[in-house]
């Protein structure tokens, strides 16, 4: 039997992802792949996978999963609470920004999820692709698990581990910027007044309830469009990170699974390298925008490609709690000689030189 990860339970918002559908917009094909490409790229490289493998994205709740077929290195990033339950019985809690390898029975429960959490698996997960791409997106049935969230009974094919299982890859979370989430104005925000402008990025914002891979919705002192009539356009191009503004004047973040096209005014557009970190922006956490300019946007992209880098460079091998390498143990020279368990009329007599 194929090395395979056996889903005992969904969890709630488990889904298959990658980098998502780039390049077939126009077909109104919507993007979808992991709401922060950062972390699923970050959870990749404790595997040294290639950054468009396809993995299980995390959200409210995780999934419990059992290796099958053979040993399975698996590494999981975010703030989730995750448990190896080997078949043998032992139980060791999983840090977060590690990997660890699942033996043929062992399991791996991961409970609440705090904004969004990657689970890798060295070689990716090996699921259809699907328009270039193995991302699920649920409003139209593609890709992932027949283009759905996980449910128990489901088969997640995958690559053998070939590696030491002893020898696992840990970092530190990757950092985050702590300021407001940087937004590029418009391309609709001559439809809202010009203290609607000055509000939007004054004001602290909260998430809503409704909130899922394809937006979310804030709360927050309603925005005023320049007239009724502006609170509406002839639908155009949207993209992740477009804020709408709809006539309640509550905007709504439009995020990897977003529809093509729109027909609220978008006052804001958030920029790429802070709208991985606000699709898991923590509910009830004020929420702050700051306006910048293309070129600061630009700087911001490329600041958060280096950091990310450098984090790379900082992975460490490490060995899980309770690990014992026994072909290593038993390899080493722990003594010089051996003792010989037969009777004898001299004491030491079953005592021989090895050497």
């Amino acid at each position: 039997m194929s090395a395979a990860l056996q889903v005992l339970d969904g969890g709630v918002g488990t889904t298959v992802q990658d980098l998502g559908r780039r390049g077939r917009r126009h077909w109104g094909v919507a993007l979808a792949g992991a709401l922060d490409p950062w972390w699923a790229r970050a959870a990749h490289a404790l595997l040294d996978n290639p950054p468009e493998a396809a993995l299980l994205e995390l959200r409210l709740l995780g999934p419990r999963l059992r290796a099958e077929g053979a040993a399975v290195r698996v590494a999981v990033v975010g703030d989730v609470a995750a448990t190896v339950e080997r078949a043998a019985g032992a139980r060791q809690p999983l840090p977060g920004w590690c990997s660890v390898t699942l033996q043929p029975g062992d399991a791996l429960r991961l409970g609440a999820v705090q904004g969004l959490a990657y689970l890798a698996v060295a070689g990716g997960l090996d699921v259809p692709l699907v328009l270039g791409s193995r991302a699920t997106h649920e409003r139209t049935a593609m890709g992932g698990l027949q283009g759905r969230a996980l449910r128990a009974g489901d088969r997640l094919p995958c690559a053998a581990a070939d590696a030491d299982p002893g020898v696992e890859r840990r970092a530190d979370p990757l950092p985050d910027d702590d300021g407001p989430i940087r937004v590029l104005w418009g391309p609709q925000d001559d439809h809202f007044t010009p203290a609607a402008r000055a509000l939007f990025v004054q004001a602290d914002w909260r998430l809503t309830p409704e909130r899922d891979r394809m937006g979310m919705r804030l709360a927050g002192p309603a925005l005023q469009h320049a007239s009724p009539a502006h609170a509406d356009i002839v639908s155009d191009g949207v993209a992740p990170g477009a804020i709408q503004v709809p006539a309640s004047g509550q905007p709504i973040v439009l995020l990897a699974d977003a529809q093509t096209v729109g027909g609220y005014p978008k006052i804001a557009t958030v920029i790429q390298a802070d709208l991985g970190r606000l699709a898991r922006w923590p509910a009830g956490r004020p929420l702050r925008f700051a306006a910048v300019t293309l070129e600061q946007a630009r700087a911001a992209l490329h600041a958060r490609q280096a950091a990310w880098a450098a984090w790379a460079a900082r992975r460490q091998a490490w060995r899980p709690p309770g690990y014992l390498d026994e072909a290593r143990l038993y390899g080493a020279n722990l003594i010089s000689g051996v003792l010989r368990a037969a009777l004898d009329d001299a004491p030491w007599a079953g005592l021989e030189d090895a050497r």
